[in-house]
């Protein structure tokens, strides 16, 4: 039985939804995975995993809610260790274990996770400094001096909340593991020493996907692909690339790269900050460059993008919902593969599956949107 995500068992899955799904809805990215990685279907949008009570009550609902999710045409699973205190990671493997029963196999599935936050675990502690000492500074997880702004991305602590993730998920392998909000060191130490330490979770990571505990990796997250190039966290693609290439040269696995993209967050394709040969592009262009796949995360921003839409977003776009709209420009972008939605809702979960038997918007509707200038 394979142990991850894999193209036969991808197309499997999407194969259940022929008829059902539309053309475009089920997708494979040209940059997604190496050697045997490549050709893995994905679905146009997956779920996302982050808020919500560290309770037995939002633990069930989320359980349901990926549950119903794959059920309906969704095989992109997201998390993150600290999200609701290492909850939501074991309300998916409720989830995989309910869907393993119904004759779903791991294979068809696309699992991701994300490490760097510190996080503790299940709720919060009554003495958190306490209890960091006792969990990872006494027993030398990490120093001090490798935590900025509550993160770490040492490779010590990497491999223990890997080794977390795989227990709370109930898997042997995560297809696509993220350092998480990388771009939080940013400002607190030099750019330098950033470098260096991604280097260093890359050559981590690299021996984790050696030893088939990850398949892939990356980076989530909120600012630093998006800012402005004289921002304090703003990231460059380009140099992340290259800082995969030392490690591993062409078969590193640095592919793929989460980040927000909505229709009031459009800088992934309307703000050319990445430098590219003797010029900059926007991150949908040189992540298609560079060989690397992007994920959208808030792709309804909270439900804050899904209400009171301008009249020519619905002119251009169709469809008989604000919330649909929103999530159909997100899903539609020629360089998404993924649009990630957080869904601890069944009821969530069936009105956002509405959209799998709709085709992406054309490049004509897409285009339409932006007549009117940069911004939607």
């Amino acid at each position: 039985m394979a142990s991850s995500a894999t193209p036969e068992g991808t197309r499997r899955y999407a194969a259940r939804f022929s008829g059902r799904a539309a053309e475009g809805h089920f997708r494979s990215s040209p940059a997604l995975g190496t050697g045997e990685q490549r050709g893995l279907l994905l679905s146009s949008i997956g779920i996302g995993t982050y808020l919500g009570n560290p309770d037995a009550e939002t633990d069930q609902a989320y359980t349901d809610a990926v549950v119903a999710a794959v059920e309906g045409g969704i095989n992109v699973i997201d998390s993150a260790i600290n999200y609701r205190f290492q909850r939501s990671e074991r309300s998916i493997r409720a989830a995989l274990e309910k869907l393993a029963q119904l004759g779903y196999a791991r294979d068809e599935l696309v699992l991701a996770t994300k490490g760097g936050y510190l996080t503790p675990d299940g709720e919060m502690p009554a003495d958190p400094g306490s209890y960091f000492f006792r969990e990872y500074i006494e027993p030398g997880v990490f120093r001090v001096d490798e935590i900025a702004g509550g993160h770490c991305m040492s490779p010590r602590y990497l491999a223990n909340q890997l080794e977390r993730s795989l227990l709370n998920l109930g898997v042997e392998s995560i297809d696509v593991y993220y350092l998480h909000n990388p771009e939080t060191q940013l400002g607190l130490v030099t750019r330098e020493e950033f470098a260096r330490r991604v280097r260093a979770a890359f050559e981590y990571l690299e021996s984790a996907a050696a030893e088939g505990k990850i398949r892939l990796y990356g980076m989530a997250t909120w600012n630093g692909f998006r800012q402005p190039e004289t921002a304090p966290d703003y990231i460059s693609l380009r140099e992340m690339v290259l800082l995969a290439h030392e490690v591993a040269d062409d078969a590193h696995h640095f592919r793929v790269v989460q980040l927000p993209f909505n229709l009031a967050m459009t800088e992934a394709l309307t703000r050319p900050n990445q430098a590219f040969d003797d010029g900059r592009l926007p991150m949908m262009e040189a992540a298609r460059a560079l060989g690397v796949t992007l994920v959208s995360s808030a792709s309804l921003l909270q439900g804050q993008v899904a209400r009171n839409l301008p009249r020519f977003i619905a002119e251009a776009l169709g469809l008989g919902s604000d919330l649909h709209r929103a999530l159909q420009f997100a899903r539609s972008a020629a360089g998404i593969t993924t649009a990630l939605v957080g869904m601890r809702r069944v009821e969530h979960v069936r009105e956002n599956l509405e959209l799998v038997g709709v085709p992406p918007a054309s490049e004509e509707q897409f285009a339409r949107l932006f007549e009117r200038g940069e911004s939607v």
